[in-house]
């Protein structure tokens, strides 16, 4: 078995939680997630299975967010999981405040990750570092959001507006809330976070447990192909000897047939053979003579028989 499930993940859980849950219903171990979500957090986690685990890094790095933010309050981890650290009325505050500082959230921009997060220093996550009351300076890093936009506005002492984000990957939702409420002098923190959509998959079609349960009771289930997960990638096709090459590891010259810009030197591309079979993920490298097809990820290989599963 090997594909993609795009898994509604529910509150409560780690994404580690559902990679084993998957494990396990699937009574398979090669199973891994795509972006992680925060326990807290619902929506989308695409889930990849057998050799799908080796393309997630291919995905789309795109996600879009629906997100509360709940100004008034700060608390240790950025959203409402931590301790309270401050907590002060910010009834002052309307709609029209946080329109006028959202441009200062789009674009490229500059965001420390929150304290409590699966961030690395010095090999070690942040989180645990926190747990054991160790401060330590968490570098800034440049994330990028292509779209913020308020969806709803509940004013009162403590006020909650409703965010949709469009970002790419590495954006923490929990640093906006955090350092929109610094920038209106209020502070803010994240109440609720659900992942509408993730690297090419969407919410609206996404399964939960239940539904997969009942799925694979009815022998109904099944995971949605590499193929599909990929398709936002141009694709080349082999003929029979260049596949056969190609799948041992092989670099081919560049060959006009493939209709791929020779310029398009740092994308990925689907490699298919005459039969429209996916063998894994090249990329065309720059030689001192000629363009190079070069292999990235092989996912199958050919013996003296001809196709057959790496």
């Amino acid at each position: 078995m090997e594909g993609f499930l795009n898994l509604n993940k529910p509150s409560g859980m780690t994404s580690h939680d559902c990679v084993a849950k998957v494990r396990k219903l699937l009574r398979l171990k090669r199973v891994g997630h795509g972006g992680t979500l925060d326990p807290a957090a619902t929506g989308v986690l695409p889930i990849a299975v057998g050799k799908a685990t080796r393309l997630l890094q291919f995905l789309p790095s795109e996600k879009v967010y629906h997100g509360t933010v709940r100004f008034g309050v700060i608390t240790t981890t950025d959203d409402l999981e931590g301790e309270i650290v401050q907590s002060a009325p910010a009834s002052e505050l309307i709609s029209s405040h946080i329109e006028a500082v959202l441009p200062n959230f789009l674009g490229k921009i500059e965001q420390v990750p929150p304290t409590y997060s699966a961030i690395q220093v010095q090999g070690k996550r942040l989180y645990n570092l926190a747990r054991q009351g160790k401060t330590v300076d968490v570098p800034a890093r440049i994330v990028e959001v292509f779209n913020i936009e308020i969806l709803d506005w509940r004013g009162g002492d403590f006020p909650e507006v409703d965010l949709a984000i469009a970002c790419g990957t590495g954006t923490y939702i929990r640093a906006i809330a955090r350092d929109l409420g610094t920038i209106l002098n209020t502070g803010g923190t994240l109440a609720a976070l659900t992942r509408k959509e993730s690297s090419g998959f969407f919410e609206e079609n996404s399964l939960t447990f239940p539904e997969v349960e009942n799925q694979l009771q009815e022998n109904k289930f099944s995971l949605l192909s590499m193929e599909i997960a990929l398709a936002h990638l141009p694709a080349i096709a082999l003929v029979a000897e260049d596949a056969k090459r190609w799948c041992q590891g092989q670099r081919l010259p560049y060959q006009i047939r493939w209709e791929i810009e020779p310029e398009k030197t740092e994308h990925h591309f689907r490699v298919h053979n005459h039969e429209d079979k996916l063998l894994g993920i090249g990329q065309l490298i720059k030689s001192e003579e000629n363009l190079l097809l070069a292999p990235q990820v092989v996912i199958s290989s050919y013996s003296s028989f001809g196709l057959d599963e790496v």
